[in-house]
């Protein structure tokens, strides 16, 4: 049973929560097909994305099952709780880790606005377990309570990566972090500002996930789908998953199309 008050406590305490049996046996077969369509094409060109790790993005423009995922009402629950109305789809994102890969670097979600710390969260994440997560298959890892932390706790220039070969950041990141091992059909809701990470595949097998991502309404989105998002396609999808993609108004009026919401601009509504 989902506990929406739990949960947020839980992410405000130690920046994550964890919702068992979030898709269940039906869903996971609709999510494994549509990623055997997707995967295959594509690996990291870093040490931060994997160079044994595959990413396919606006998952939500790939197939239907993700656009009903994006709208489960139990995280956006949760973004309810977190983040101001009309928060906005920030990423929608397959990570298949493959054998072989080594640890990502740790981060966080939304270190690219320029905002001191402590702050709030400016994004909610959430991964969810396509395959099983096991500590040897590259199970995301989280350092507890790491959303809470200053400037001066992380240390160094986290959002131009400098931290990713800092000796000093990395030993005093040293046993701190944990595996988070869950089942296929888990899903794994964060603090954007949690410092987390993709494990290393030890084993023979590709560990598969996919990260729904959402941000305040008044931020920079990471993936723009008003271009990877055929309007053709958004004119088919919920007044919800359109607002989500962009198509709404903050107070008073950003977002707006030549003076028009944005919704009527899409639909050539007067």
């Amino acid at each position: 049973m989902f506990d929406p008050a739990a949960a947020e406590d839980e992410i405000r305490t130690r920046g994550y929560t964890l919702l068992p049996g979030f898709l269940d046996a039906e869903w996971l077969t609709r999510v494994r097909a549509a990623l055997d369509r997707e995967l295959g094409a594509y690996r990291g060109r870093n040490n931060f994305e994997g160079e044994a790790t595959e990413r396919v993005y606006t998952l939500v423009a790939r197939d239907p099952v993700f656009q009903d995922i994006v709208e489960d009402t139990r995280v956006l629950a949760l973004c309810d709780r977190f983040l101001d109305p009309n928060y906005l789809l920030t990423g929608s994102l397959a990570i298949c880790i493959h054998p072989g890969e080594s640890p990502q670097p740790w981060h966080n979600d939304d270190a690219f606005y320029p905002l001191p710390r402590p702050r709030p969260m400016v994004s909610l994440s959430t991964m969810v377990a396509v395959d099983d997560f096991t500590a040897d298959n590259g199970a995301t890892e989280m350092i507890p309570g790491s959303h809470l932390w200053s400037e001066a706790d992380i240390g160094g220039d986290y959002r131009s990566g400098e931290r990713e070969t800092d000796p000093d950041f990395a030993e005093r990141m040293a046993g701190l972090g944990i595996g988070i091992e869950m089942p296929a059909g888990t899903c794994l809701v964060f603090a954007g500002n949690l410092l987390h990470r993709g494990g290393a595949n030890r084993t023979d097998q590709p560990r598969r996930g996919f990260s729904i991502q959402y941000c305040q309404p008044w931020a920079r989105t990471q993936e723009n789908y008003f271009l990877t998002v055929p309007q053709q396609q958004a004119r088919t999808m919920s007044a919800r998953l359109q607002a989500l993609l962009g198509y709404s108004i903050h107070p008073p009026f950003m977002g707006h199309a030549a003076g028009r919401h944005p919704r009527k601009y899409l639909l050539g509504e007067d």
